[in-house]
């Protein structure tokens, strides 16, 4: 439901995460009779979606989700922009800051899902308000106008600008046409492969991160953090580092120590001039292969196979994974005795506020939190590390700071996804799986419960049973595939380790190997991994997109020795993405990608070219996760500190030939961000697989 806000202007609200029969302090009434657009609400426009057109010809949608290079702004712009018949650049897409309730979550691929229908209301309702008010003005039947260009045009060619009719038509309440969306037949902008509406500005460095934010006063920060995970301040001489010039304050903080200068560079010579003796961090006598060790044993068994069957099996090993988003963390914060502001990139902006309350003794309804875009996230701004650390420094030192987190701060003591361990069983009889067993164990997330609650964020990796209880899919789950009896389990290890949710969670480790298995298996059954496939997947979509991929990329080509394909498939957040890998291991230590191509079923896709970058984003972590990029723990220290030894793919490591293909489709949208990792990485592995005709077990490969 729709509904008209009182305002000046043309403003109207939908719920966001509501059933729509009332709006927020709505009472149903006689109104409720009457067409939604009916109702005016003059209250909060707290859990809404807001939509103003404003007097100067522009739309101005305030999003509660935040930006992070993923184009949810371009997305939504296009939806404003076909129900309103208006032009994408009098679209404004501004991010709203923390709410005092409703959902202003952004994760988990649903972005899209959720604001697709709102969205398209709000502007087909705004459209048929500016009609009627267009119609009234003119004495015309508002049936024959039409609109375009952000204007309404008159059968005589007369056109009015939806700000010259914005203030009627904020007090019109029974619109004269449909305030309906437009069917996908007519659409002419949703669907259509559409530039970013940011890409102009974020290439000519107009676009504003929380490094940009100018707050007056407020003085460049940096930390220093202990040598081992979880590591105190045991003392701490600072008389040389007050001494060096540009220096403003040093603040003793949970999680180290922070300088307050005029620059980051003052900041950063005086954070080295500091002598500061550490307490080891709880984890300082444990390295990988201990952790490894314990993770092997906390897998549940797979008990017995049933009886005969002959069985593929797997045990599977996964590292931790730096997030390593290109723009390092960095807050804003300018905290004050009876009030606070914050700036800065969050996923969970609501959580956030609440928590930096009660961490510097405020009311949550005097800290004010301001999100910012951010320079990728990958799940790691779903945590508020930096900005809980930007608040209590500032309340230290009396004084706005701008906190900046390294590279290496973040590599070495940011969050990661967790280290994971894999069992998998098939169990198969007359040439076909009857069962299939996925147990595993991974890190559990116990540094809130041991580490300091300056630490900050909302969860770590969701374990398997809560995703169960959640509804979420337990390993294998029914699975995508045809596999008899599936079942599957989990353990966990508790280590004081700052972990958070990486793009695709739990499926970027789980679905991975179970993908290598299903090659495996279709090996013991003497059969092509791509037709194994069809035979026994669920769902018409999922085969659909896979025999895309087969068909595009030439699957089965005669190649050279050492080169080879690979194939995976995924389904996930009512989607499904297929991937074909060619990858050439003539050595086997610096195997390189050549060819990529991929096809998803996401429903409608807003922005296909939005989702092609996304497809190439995960071909990219699927390439880095599988071959090079891992974390190692030495002694309760993160070994890897930058982008010189966490070894993400550079361009140099990215396929030759990249190609998505979408397929068509008139459902509404699925999740897309997250649904790529898993098919990417299998099919690095699978082909990595055939190429040295080995059976990679340990991920990365060059760990």
């Amino acid at each position: 439901m729709v509904y008209t806000l009182a305002a000046s202007t043309l403003t109207v609200a939908a719920p966001l995460g509501c059933d729509g029969s009332s709006a927020e302090g709505v009472e149903p009434t006689a109104a409720d009779a009457r067409t939604p657009s009916d109702v005016l609400v003059t209250g909060t426009d707290e859990e809404m979606l807001v939509l103003e057109v404003t007097a100067a010809n522009k739309v101005v949608v305030r999003l509660p989700r935040v930006e992070v290079g993923q184009g949810i702004t371009t997305a939504v712009a296009m939806m404003i922009a076909e129900e309103l018949d208006a032009r994408l650049v009098d679209v404004h897409i501004p991010l709203a800051e923390a709410r005092k309730k409703g959902n202003q979550y952004t994760g988990g691929s649903s972005s899209v899902m959720s604001l697709y229908g709102p969205a398209r209301e709000l502007a087909a309702t705004a459209r048929a308000k500016l009609v009627t008010a267009a119609a009234r003005r003119w004495h015309l039947p508002a049936r024959k106008l039409r609109t375009r260009d952000t204007m309404v045009i008159a059968p005589d060619g007369r056109t009015a600008t939806f700000g010259s009719l914005t203030e009627s038509a904020a007090r019109i309440q029974h619109p004269a046409v449909s305030t309906r969306p437009k069917p996908a037949s007519e659409h002419r902008v949703i669907g259509r492969p559409t530039t970013r509406i940011d890409a102009r500005d974020i290439v000519t460095g107009r676009a504003k991160y929380a490094g940009d934010v100018k707050v007056a006063g407020a003085k460049p920060t940096v930390v220093a953090r202990p040598p081992t995970l979880g590591g105190k301040v045991v003392s701490v001489d600072d008389r040389a580092a007050r001494a060096l010039p540009g220096v403003h304050a040093v603040v003793r903080i949970a999680g180290g120590v922070a300088v307050v200068a005029d620059s980051f560079h003052h900041a950063f010579k005086a954070r080295d001039a500091l002598r500061i003796t550490w307490a080891p961090g709880p984890l300082a006598a444990l390295s990988d292969t201990a952790i490894r060790s314990r993770l092997r044993a906390a897998v549940p068994s797979l008990g017995t196979p049933l009886l005969g069957t002959r069985q593929v099996t797997g045990e599977f090993e996964f590292a931790f994974v730096s997030h390593a988003p290109m723009e390092v963390l960095t807050a804003v914060a300018d905290v004050r005795a009876h009030s606070a502001e914050i700036w800065f990139s969050s996923q969970t902006p609501m959580d956030a506020r609440d928590t930096i309350a009660s961490l510097v003794g405020l009311p949550a309804s005097k800290v004010r939190v301001h999100v910012t875009r951010g320079g990728g996230s990958f799940g790691r701004r779903l945590n508020f590390d930096a900005a809980i650390e930007a608040a209590q420094i500032s309340k230290a030192a009396h004084r706005p700071v701008k906190l900046m987190w390294s590279r290496g701060d973040d590599t070495r003591h940011g969050r990661m996804r967790p280290a994971s361990h894999h069992r998998i069983r098939a169990s198969h009889a007359g040439g076909r799986v009857v069962a299939f067993t996925h147990m595993m164990a991974s890190v559990n997330e116990s540094y809130e419960k041991e580490g300091p609650a300056a630490q900050g964020g909302v969860t770590g990796p969701v374990s398997l049973r809560e995703r169960a209880a959640a509804g979420g899919p337990l390993p294998s789950d029914s699975g995508p595939y045809n596999f008899g009896r599936v079942s599957g389990d989990s353990g966990g290890v508790d280590l004081a380790m700052p972990l958070g949710a990486w793009r695709s969670v739990d499926s970027g480790t789980m679905r991975t190997a179970e993908e290598i298995v299903v090659d495996e298996v279709a090996g013991s059954l003497g059969k092509d991994p791509v037709a194994f496939r069809r035979t026994t997947l669920r769902s018409k979509r999922t085969k659909a997109v896979l025999d895309k991929v087969a068909s595009a990329g030439n699957w089965g080509r005669t190649m050279p020795e050492g080169h080879a394909q690979g194939v995976a498939v995924h389904e996930e957040y009512g989607s499904c993405v297929a991937c074909l890998v060619e990858i050439d291991a003539t050595d086997a230590k610096n195997p390189r990608v050549t060819k990529v191509v991929m096809a998803a079923d996401v429903g409608t896709a807003v922005n296909p070219r939005g989702l092609e970058a996304q497809l190439m984003g995960t071909a990219v972590d699927g390439i880095s996760t599988v071959l090079r990029a891992g974390l190692h723990i030495d002694r309760g220290a993160v070994r890897e500190g930058s982008f010189a030894d966490f070894h993400y793919a550079r361009q140099r490591h990215a396929p030759l030939h990249f190609e998505a293909h979408i397929m068509p489709s008139r459902q509404d949208p699925g999740g897309a961000g997250e649904l790529g990792v898993p098919a990417a990485a299998g099919a690095v592995a699978n082909a990595y697989a055939r190429a040295t005709g080995t059976r990679p077990r340990r991920f990365p490969l060059n760990f």
